[in-house]
Formats: C-alpha cells, structure tokens, sequence
C-alpha cells in the first residue's frame, strides 16, 4: 500500500474511516534526519487514536523554517522514510508555513505535537479548538533534534 497521499486523497480516506467510528490523529514536522526523538513522538501519538497522518514539510517549507543548507534529505526520501515506520498510516508533503488549512481540511480529533511544544503553544492551536479537536503533546523530553545532529558530524570534519 502507497502510504503517501495528496491531502484531497486523505480527506475522502478520513471521512470513510471517521463513518466507522475511528479516531484520527494528525502529525507533522520536517523529520529532516530522522532520530529517537521522532519515533517516540509518532508512537505516541499513534497511541491516541486509530490512524496516524503525518505532514511532512516541503522542501522549500524546511528551507524557510531551518535556514539555508536545509533539508539535509529531500523532501520525497523524507516521505518515504517516515511512512516506514509502523505507527504511521499515511503521509502527505505540505508547502505552506504551518499546517492551518490541512487541519481545516482533514479535521483530525487530536492534532500532535512534539514536547518542544504546550498545548497552549501549538501554532494551531486556535484552529484545532474552533472545529472542535484537541491538541496533544506527545514524545518524550526535547532532547534531540536534526539541527543538533547536523551540527556534530559537522564538528567532526
């Protein structure tokens, strides 16, 4: 099964999973090198409900969030890689700064976010709680992150 989708795709895979009852769980990040940190975010968030949706930043979307030299890995390797892992369901590439418009788009019950965040803090927190979903914090303490990797194999040329 391709896990990877365009969100119009996911939106009709949602509502038919969402008419037998299943709760939906939404994720996202760059997962530019991927880490224990990640894992342990997807797995939990996974815990809270039926399917996991992870939204992967573009390409170009990194760049403008982690600066020049980023992403170290392209954003389709990047899909790919994380549709890999077991607590993952499916997996879409989003351009835009946050993911606003997917959430209003897929509706997902519970929107996750890694430890670095508080419920409060999320972005799109605003946009969760007006259509009536929830954000959870998941993941374990925000002790690892790609940009801290990269900076120590640089460190050891």
């Amino acid at each position: 099964m391709n896990k990877l989708k365009k969100i119009n795709d996911l939106k009709v895979i949602v509502e038919k999973e969402r008419k037998k009852g299943r709760k939906i769980v939404f994720a996202n990040g760059c997962f530019d090198i991927l880490h224990v940190g990640h894992i342990r975010y997807l797995k939990e968030a996974k815990e809270l409900g039926d399917m996991l949706i992870v939204a992967i930043n573009s390409d170009s979307s990194a760049k403008k969030l982690k600066g020049n030299g980023r992403p170290v890995t392209p954003e389709n390797e990047r899909a790919e890689i994380v549709a890999a892992i077991e607590y993952v369901d499916y997996v879409t590439i989003f351009n835009e700064p946050d993911v606003s418009s997917l959430l209003l788009t897929l509706k997902p019950d519970i929107h996750a976010k890694g430890t670095d965040y508080t419920e409060d803090s999320v972005p799109e927190v605003d946009t969760v709680r007006a259509y009536g979903g929830r954000v959870a914090i998941t993941g374990d303490k925000k002790e690892r992150s790609s940009t801290e990797i990269i900076k120590k194999v640089g460190s050891r040329h």
